[in-house]
């Protein structure tokens, strides 16, 4: 098939694309970033550098294409999207149009990826975690600005599915994590940092990690591997309705600190800083529903996936200082 799939540049997409091709696709890989700054780049692929929030450059993007995998958003850790709220609300000009261009060119199948973060706050405000159920996002108070972006598009997503001939999916993702993502700059989440912060402590350029709040944040993360796995299987599927895609292994921020440290093989003071943005108390995802469904959820533990996390990233570390 021919694949369109957009933030193709960057950590989940990239490795979206590295999977479709080794499965024989050809792929229309976008996004707005130049091409020397894409976390993966792949020369059998067509790659272009075009901003989606502008509808010419959609219908160029979804023309002559089967299917799409719609990844493209303005989007960070918590540092980022507490900061920029704005700018990931304008977001929703990307599946505004593209999913129009999508309709306009025939595609038969649409992904997009959705968040976690557009679930009801009041629902994640203890570090007691009650895993979240999809039925959970309403009444909806989801994270300001991207998570109401994200949910916006959801119920786009769905009307357009209900009124046109366009397939579509939607996957909400929790926290995913892995090599080839962003790891410094303020876009990073939480595991690629603290695998930097203590990168740096094993190569001596720190002496101690510091740790946003008082560590007791509960969260799950979902290796990328997994990611990929599951958004094949949900676009292959008769799902119809937003599903959770994330890890149920709950574990909170200090002790994912304590792995790392493990993992690196050194012992870090650790500064809290108790001003710094924290998103939610506790969240994880409940995956009653995807096993229902597919006979599957997300399963590499933590710690696996962390050590070739922190290893890829104590590279880059070495490298660049």
């Amino acid at each position: 098939m021919k694949i369109l799939v957009t933030g193709a540049g960057g950590f989940i997409g990239g490795h979206l694309v590295k999977s479709l091709l080794s499965e024989g696709h050809a792929i229309r890989a976008v996004d707005c970033k130049p091409l020397n700054e894409w976390h993966q780049l792949f020369t059998d692929a067509e790659n272009l550098s075009l901003d989606l929030t502008l509808k010419d450059n959609c219908d160029h993007a979804a023309h002559e294409v089967n299917e799409i995998y719609s990844l493209a958003c303005n989007m960070g850790g918590i540092g980022f999207i507490e900061t920029h709220r704005m700018d990931c609300m304008f977001s929703i000009l990307i599946n505004a149009h593209l999913l129009q261009s999508a309709i306009r060119n025939g595609v038969s199948k649409y992904f997009y990826s959705s968040t976690a973060c557009v679930y009801n706050k009041t629902k994640q405000s203890s570090t007691n975690v009650v895993p979240l159920k999809e039925e959970d996002a309403y009444p909806a108070l989801p994270e300001a600005g991207y998570g109401w972006e994200k949910l916006f598009t959801e119920q786009l997503c769905l009307e357009v599915a209900k009124e046109s001939s366009l397939k579509i999916r939607i996957a909400r993702f929790h926290n995913v994590y892995g090599p080839f993502g962003t790891w410094f700059g303020g876009r990073e989440k939480a595991p690629a940092a603290m695998c930097r912060k203590v990168a740096m402590v094993k190569l001596g350029q720190s002496d101690c990690i510091e740790i946003w709040g008082d560590g007791n944040q509960m969260r799950s993360f979902m290796h990328i591997d997994d990611c990929i796995i599951g958004i094949k299987k949900i676009m292959t599927s008769n799902i119809e309705e937003p599903i959770n895609l994330g890890s149920s292994e709950v574990i909170s921020i200090n002790d994912l600190a304590d792995i790392v440290e493990d993992i690196a093989g050194v012992k870090a003071g650790r500064k809290h800083d108790l001003a710094a943005p924290l998103g939610v108390m506790g969240r994880s995802s409940d995956n009653t529903k995807i096993k229902s469904y597919l006979g599957w959820e997300p399963s590499i533990p933590l710690r696996q996936g962390l050590e070739g996390t922190y290893n890829w990233i104590y590279q880059q570390c070495k490298s660049q200082f």
